[in-house]
């Protein structure tokens, strides 16, 4: 029986090649993507879950008042780790993480790796795997150190990394005690080496002040600890140990680090990176069931080509149940071929869409569950779609099929109308989506950024720079590699520091804490960067040696601090004989530090008695970009010999700040079209058969003297109408959609009508196009061979 099933089935597809190609191709295309977004899907829900002791995983997090709303941030003091392992019982270990990039050497290589110091306790918390070393004393000693295999090939090639020295800057030199297995690509964390934390100690990065929120805290908690207990335990951690009485802590499960990254106003998570997944969850399924739906709408169309079969079955007692199982089968058969090619496709764009994610998805041969997913994936496609046409064929009646009786209801609204209407009404919303997220990310791009980002470069302070900085600025100016040199505190793309505690004149007592940006400037810091001066003038420590003190305010700050007349204004750091007193100097026009589609936060530019990390220098624009860097190079080599020369463009790097919603943007536009090329696959399909259906009618048309252009219309406006209604359903859900998204984003645009008009016309004129093609072929037909055929 099985067996005869089979070859009518594949009797069938090659009998009508057309049609089986179609749904053989729209199922490909719906698997494959949907595929593809579940690869992504199972990649970020299963970041940092491979660590065996995951249960108990927690980082901790301050949380306080500032500006009147209640803020949550990752970053705490570096006391803090060794005091919750000394004072708090229910914390079994503690291990701290700082960021940091070194220069390797070893013989004639020079690299400059990025890694972490951390605390011992890091490799037996985590389930990073050591190839070689023990994970309870790689770290103990003050020159240890553990790198993963890709440094080990760097800097050793073949040879067996463990015991060799390497030199880290100029003059430390450690010994490797341990080598990881390269981090997976569903970690939170990078790096490339190891540190131990007892190193920071010894050259005075490490501190114990209390107010000094710059380190990540990971907790291992005590097998019976919850959540719960332990929160209340170390909720006043900073408030006991310190002066500082207004910051709580809490702890963040390792579940939720990856997801859920948000935090409400009440400190509750209220969501992140879940909110993609679950977007792009039900872009999958869409997709898939518009491929479904294909299927079904053809399947369904072709029944009076199969009705005689059913009949014949059912009078020589066939049951209804083995026509089901028949039809389903050949569903699910059609369904297998389309898997077939679904993975062809999904191994030919994988490297490309990893590109797109900048991930490193696979696919798991190797895997035996891959391989059940798998035929669990294809048999529930083959299922799905082929459910309503086994139950649709199965029920004809025998005798209205053999004395021909049957035919096709033309109700105004039939299953088959549904099925288009709701594939056309996802493959709508996926295009108004499309076009408000490139708008919105256009107008963030268009932000006035309130600097000039070209020919503007920064380069890391590492090596000899810092002590000879003078001389570097002076030589880019005079060899004419720059025009304008500045020293700060950090990127002027991004924010590194922020701070509270601040007062001035007129600041009510007891008022709520104010949180400031701060960035630090040694001068000439208006010229290099090309902002605008409002009031006063830039730092220049040349011309008046107190603007050492001196201080730059935006024009957010000048607000909120209430000053009518900022220059010559006191604001002083701290309190009592260690308060700092900085000087107004000058106000400059708001520029985008951080978010661009965030407002822009209130900031304080500090002069020269203060701490820097980065050099910025504007290129001469009477050069070309490569003689600037050749010049600039030969400078930085000269004076910090040891280190290669790396720059940063200031333009490129704001770029990234665009990245996510670019990707979100080409992710819809891909999955849009995706979805578009499907549904006209399928109304192609449907249109062609319409056409065959009704084509005694147009050759009695065409002899009564109907035109082209009046059948073509015929044959079209059910399938636009259908098209139509889509548009009206799909507008709503997809303004719904849109005005929730943007409701995240503070910089934003507002919903045109026109972006309805244009993705109206883009479905209407594509399933015109796919539609008509088939209409003016029928139309074009010679009427005499169509009716004598008949």
């Amino acid at each position: 029986m099985l067996k005869n099933y089979f070859k009518i089935t594949w009797r069938n597809l090659l009998r009508h090649k057309a049609f089986s190609a179609i749904n053989i191709i729209g199922l490909a295309i719906g698997m494959a993507s949907s595929a593809l977004i579940l690869l992504w899907i199972q990649n970020e829900v299963s970041y940092d879950q491979f660590h065996v002791k995951k249960d108990r995983l927690y980082e901790v997090y301050n949380r306080s008042v500032f500006d009147g709303k209640l803020w949550c941030w990752g970053t705490t003091p570096k006391v803090m780790g060794k005091t919750l392992k000394q004072d708090y019982p229910q914390i079994e270990d503690v291990a701290r993480t700082n960021d940091n990039t070194f220069l390797f050497t070893v013989g004639d290589k020079r690299l400059t790796i990025h890694g972490n110091f951390t605390d011992p306790g890091f490799l037996t918390m985590f389930s990073f795997p050591l190839i070689n070393g023990n994970p309870k004393t790689a770290l103990n000693d003050v020159h240890d150190i553990v790198i993963t295999q890709k440094l080990s090939k760097k800097l050793f090639g073949d040879e067996n990394a463990m015991g060799k020295t390497v030199k880290i800057d100029s003059n430390a030199y450690f010994t490797v005690t341990g080598i990881l297995k390269d981090l997976p690509n569903n970690t939170r964390f990078d790096f490339e080496y190891l540190l131990p934390w007892s190193y920071m100690k010894k050259i005075g990065w490490d501190d114990n002040y209390w107010g000094n929120n710059s380190i990540q805290t990971w907790v291992l908690l005590k097998p019976g600890v919850t959540e719960a207990q332990a929160d209340a335990s170390i909720i006043h951690v900073t408030k006991t140990h310190s002066d500082t009485k207004e910051i709580d802590q809490f702890l963040h499960p390792l579940s939720k680090w990856r997801l859920y990254s948000k935090f409400d106003d009440h400190g509750k998570v209220s969501g992140g990176k879940i909110e993609s997944v679950r977007i792009f969850s039900i872009i999958a399924a869409f997709i898939l069931l518009i491929a479904c739906i294909n299927f079904m709408n053809l399947s369904t169309a072709r029944s009076e080509k199969r009705a005689r079969e059913v009949g014949i079955r059912k009078v020589v007692g066939a049951l209804r149940n083995s026509l089901i199982l028949q039809f389903l089968g050949e569903s699910v058969l059609i369904a297998f071929i389309a898997g077939i090619i679904a993975l062809i496709m999904v191994q030919l764009s994988l490297s490309g869409f990893n590109q797109l994610t900048q991930k490193q998805l696979y696919v798991p041969y190797g895997s035996i569950y891959f391989w059940l997913i798998s035929l669990s994936f294809i048999l529930f496609t083959g299922i799905v779609s082929g459910s309503y046409p086994a139950l649709y064929l199965s029920s004809f009646k025998p005798i209205s099929v053999l004395k021909g009786t049957l035919r096709a209801a033309n109700a105004l609204i039939t299953p088959r109308k549904l099925l288009v209407v709701i594939q056309f009404t996802f493959a709508v919303v996926l295009i108004i989506c499309t076009i408000v997220i490139r708008q919105q990310l256009q107008y963030a791009q268009n932000r006035d950024t309130g600097y000039k980002k070209d020919n503007l470069v920064y380069v890391m302070m590492s090596g000899s720079i810092a002590k000879n900085y003078a001389f570097i600025k002076n030589d880019l100016i005079n060899i004419g590699a720059a025009t304008a040199v500045a020293k700060t505190s950090a990127p002027i793309t991004q924010g590194w520091s922020d701070s509270w505690g601040y007062n001035w004149t007129g600041r009510p007592a007891g008022g709520e804490k104010i949180d400031f940006n701060i960035f630090n400037t040694d001068g000439d810091l208006v010229k290099t960067m090309g902002f605008k001066i409002i009031a006063g003038r830039d730092i220049d420590i040349k011309t008046y040696p107190t603007d050492s003190l001196g201080m730059l305010l935006n024009e957010a700050s000048v607000k909120i601090m209430g000053f009518k007349d900022p220059i010559g204004q006191i604001v002083t750091q701290g309190e009592g004989k260690d308060a700092t007193k900085w000087h107004v100097v000058g106000v400059i026009k708001d520029f985008i530090l951080q978010s661009p589609y965030e407002p822009v936060k209130h900031m304080l530019i500090q002069g020269p008695k203060s701490w820097f990390n980065v050099i910025h220098f504007k290129m001469n624009n009477a050069n070309n970009t490569a003689k600037n860097l050749k010049l600039a190079e030969q400078v930085f080599k000269k004076y910090n010999p040891d280190y290669p020369f790396e720059y940063n463009f200031v333009d490129q790097e704001y770029a990234k700040k665009f990245g996510d919603e670019q990707r979100t943007g080409i992710l819809a536009s891909l999955f849009a079209g995706l979805t578009i090329i499907i549904s006209c696959l399928g109304l192609f399909g449907l249109a062609a058969y319409m056409a065959q259906n009704r084509i005694r009618e147009i050759g009695v048309r065409k002899v009564l003297g109907a035109s082209v252009a009046g059948l073509t219309t015929l044959l079209s406006k059910d399938f636009l109408k259908l098209v139509m209604i889509s548009f009206l359903i799909a507008s709503p859900i997809a303004w719904w959609s849109m005005y929730n998204w943007l409701k995240s984003y503070p910089y934003r645009i507002s919903i045109s009508i026109w972006v309805f008009i244009i993705a109206g016309l883009i479905t209407v004129i594509i399933s015109l196009v796919t539609v008509s093609f088939q209409a003016i072929k029928a139309a074009l037909a010679n009427p005499v061979k169509n009716l004598r055929s008949e």
